[in-house]
């Protein structure tokens, strides 16, 4: 009997898995105010563990006080909080890098058999994930300034729809191809939705770096913190930072009134179920987080405070609804040979 040959073309979904694995941690860390638990880049208090104690934190301060804690001298972190920041760069560097790196060697030794859209996909993911560790290594440099931890999610993003991509395009490349029969209106439609994700998904990842934010609206439950604005309807905006999270509930609002009419206009793609399905599931999804965001906030108690598991799953969903709208695309423009013109 001869062995199994490996089916390389399943190798972006592995990584598309590990790395949503990456951006959870990474949604940990932030959520447990662990983002600056590593100071230095790449070692981890001049270490390669995550066991690291108060005082040899407050040692290591001291010998590095250009490095001291952006909360100040006295701060410590605990080894959960270490060890998720620790954690996040095993995964990055010593995982999901050396298999994109391997990922990228085996599409162009199959170059012969493949697309060069493939191979030009594969090249994008390698020099993503470069991209991704230097973006990574200036969110630890300049203190987890927000415009880096914004650009540290978004190119996570980018990265997993390169891989998305490569999937599809790959699958496409060995006959596994998708029958994509759409008009127009209908790919307008979805870059709209994704670009609407995109940015309630960015305004929340706002909400939750900024101190304080997550108060905005108060915390006295139903209704005046949800839906409510501190008993008002948040229309008046008088500091954007404070008040980031009245903007962003108007977002997720005006955002899902869009995708209610998209749905009543055409039930997305009536004319392609694959598409059709995807898209309908990115809308489930949205509902769910609005569902999820308002549990974040109506749970909060005096004695528990938030229950922040709660806010890396808003973040995670969040994540899903924008890469399915955008993966509808990325379908649509490798697998949609006949589009059609007609609504």
């Amino acid at each position: 009997m001869e062995p199994r040959k490996i089916q390389w073309n399943h190798l972006p979904m592995v990584l598309i898995l590990i790395t949503a694995t990456v951006i959870a941690v990474g949604g940990t860390i932030r959520i447990y105010d662990a983002g600056e638990s590593c100071p230095d880049w790449p070692l981890c208090f001049g270490t390669w563990g995550f066991d690291i104690s108060e005082e040899e934190q407050g040692a290591w301060w001291d010998q590095n006080p250009e490095e001291i804690d952006s909360r100040g001298e006295n701060h410590r972190y605990t080894s959960f909080q270490i060890f998720t920041e620790w954690f996040h760069r095993l995964l990055a560097g010593s995982v999901l890098g050396p298999l994109v790196i391997l990922q990228f060697f085996i599409v162009r030794r199959q170059r012969d058999s493949l697309s060069n859209r493939s191979y030009q996909l594969s090249a994008l993911s390698l020099g993503l994930v470069i991209w991704q560790g230097f973006i990574g290594y200036l969110t630890v440099k300049w203190d987890n300034e927000h415009w880096s931890v914004a650009l540290h999610l978004i190119s996570a993003l980018i990265f997993t729809l390169s891989l998305i991509a490569l999937h599809f395009s790959w699958r496409k490349d060995i006959g596994k191809e998708i029958e994509i029969t759409i008009g127009e209106k209908t790919t307008s439609r979805l870059a709209i939705a994704t670009f609407g994700s995109l940015a309630v998904l960015l305004v929340g990842a706002f909400v939750s770096t900024t101190e304080g934010a997550n108060e905005a609206c108060g915390v006295s439950g139903f209704p005046n913190s949800w839906p409510l604005c501190s008993g008002s309807l948040g229309l008046v905006i008088q500091d954007i930072i404070i008040q980031s999270q009245a903007i962003h509930r108007w977002l997720v609002i005006t955002v899902f009134l869009i995708l209610i009419w998209f749905g009543k206009q055409e039930k997305w793609a009536s004319k392609d179920n694959y598409i059709r399905r995807v898209a309908n599931f990115a809308s489930f999804t949205y509902f769910l987080n609005m569902i999820l965001g308002a549990a974040y906030i109506l749970t909060w108690t005096v004695e528990s405070g938030f229950y922040e598991w709660l806010s890396v799953l808003h973040l995670l969903l969040a994540s899903l609804t924008f890469l399915l709208f955008s993966s509808a695309l990325v379908i649509i423009n490798i697998h949609g040979k006949n589009i059609s013109e007609e609504e």
